[in-house]
């Protein structure tokens, strides 16, 4: 076996190994006591900005202004489908009672293909219906290079505070994604789809 050779196995096995670290290294998680740290409910009012705007190829249209805090119950990455051009990151949020880890560690929660899951360890902690319209599954839009930097420092059990738009982006193709404008729904385009343009972090 040459040289040549030789280097090229090392390198696309480093690669794996490298690669196999960064997926399936767990993230890191904020241990927090058991009470409430976010009471209030998420502040949605009609959109301050009218006029949708360009980013890339994507023209964004705000639904709603949207101010939100809220204990990180996941976090999942993407790097692929046209969404990861805008989302690379999905939160999924509690408030109320689900920002309580005396109620959020009684559930398997889990993410993926953009998803956000849950399911009873046991008994239902509370109310199936309150743990649907006190959480969500949120596709973070950074605005700009703060947010994207300030992503890097939350993690599950993280406290976040992030403000700005629910949007719809559409493409000239007739692609779109549309963000749920309601705290009740739940399954298929029940996501909120949320141009971050502040966001805070307390770890």
């Amino acid at each position: 076996m040459g040289t040549g050779t030789r280097i090229t196995l090392w390198s696309i096995l480093l690669f794996v190994v490298i690669f196999s670290v960064w997926h399936f290294w767990p993230e890191p998680t904020i241990e927090r006591g058991a009470g409430v740290l976010c009471p209030g409910v998420p502040q949605q009012s009609p959109p301050s900005r009218t006029t949708p705007w360009l980013h890339d190829d994507f023209m964004i249209t705000a639904l709603a202004d949207y101010d939100i805090s809220a204990v990180v119950l996941s976090r999942e990455n993407y790097s692929s489908g046209r969404e990861s051009d805008l989302s690379p990151v999905d939160l999924a949020l509690g408030w109320g009672r689900m920002s309580d880890s005396f109620i959020y560690e009684k559930l398997d929660i889990s993410q993926g293909h953009r998803w956000y899951k849950w399911k009873p360890k046991g008994l239902e902690p509370i109310h199936r219906r309150e743990i649907e319209r006190s959480s969500a599954n949120v596709h973070i839009l950074p605005a700009n290079d703060q947010v994207r930097d300030a992503l890097d420092d939350v993690h599950r059990g993280s406290v976040v505070h992030m403000q700005g738009y629910l949007v719809k982006a559409t493409m000239t193709d007739g692609w779109h994604w549309v963000s749920s404008t309601t705290r009740d729904d739940t399954g298929d385009g029940a996501c909120e789809v949320f141009w971050v343009e502040a966001l805070t972090v307390e770890n």
